[in-house]
C-alpha cells in the first residue's frame, strides 16, 4: 500500500513540473506567434482531427458557432486554415490546415518539448533507460483506462 501511494505522489510530482515547464513554453511560443488559446486550440484540434466543420470546433470547445467562427476567421486570415465548403452541403463549412499552419504548430510543439532534451545532459545512461522501462509501463497502463 506505501509504495502505491508513494507512486502516486512520485507521479503527480513529475506531473506538476511537466506541465509547468512545457505550458510556460508553450505559452512563451504562443506570446510570439500572437495567437490566443483558443486559436492555437482550434490548430491542435486540426492537428489531431484532420478536417473538421466550424460546428465540430465550437462543440468541442464549448463555444457558439459564431465565437467558433471569429476565432477561425482570424486564422484563415493568417493563412493558417483553409476553409472550403463541404461537397454535400455548400452550407457547410470544412477547415483543414494550411503547410503554413501545420508547420506553426509543429513549432509550438517543439518548443513546448525542447526542455526534455536538456534532461539527457543530467541523466546517466543507466538512469534513462530505467525511465524508458517505467514510461512505457506507465504509457500501456494509461491507455488501457481510457474511456
Amino acid at each position: 500500500m506505501q509504495s502505491s501511494k508513494q507512486l502516486t505522489e512520485v507521479i503527480r510530482e513529475w506531473s506538476e513540473v511537466f506541465m509547468q515547464r512545457s505550458m510556460r513554453d508553450f505559452k512563451r511560443f504562443m506570446d510570439e506567434t500572437g495567437l490566443s488559446f483558443s486559436q492555437v486550440n482550434i490548430l491542435m484540434r486540426l492537428v489531431h482531427a484532420g478536417i473538421t466543420s466550424v460546428s465540430e470546433i465550437g462543440g468541442q470547445m464549448g463555444v457558439t458557432n459564431a465565437a467558433a467562427s471569429q476565432a477561425v476567421e482570424r486564422l484563415v486570415q493568417l493563412d493558417l486554415i483553409e476553409r472550403t465548403e463541404a461537397p454535400d452541403d455548400r452550407r457547410t463549412k470544412r477547415l483543414a490546415l494550411t503547410q503554413k499552419g501545420r508547420v506553426l504548430i509543429e513549432q509550438g510543439i517543439e518548443a513546448r518539448s525542447k526542455w526534455i532534451e536538456g534532461l539527457m545532459d543530467v541523466l546517466t545512461s543507466d538512469q534513462q533507460n530505467m525511465i524508458i522501462s517505467a514510461l512505457t509501463l506507465l504509457t500501456d497502463a494509461a491507455q488501457k483506462t481510457k474511456e
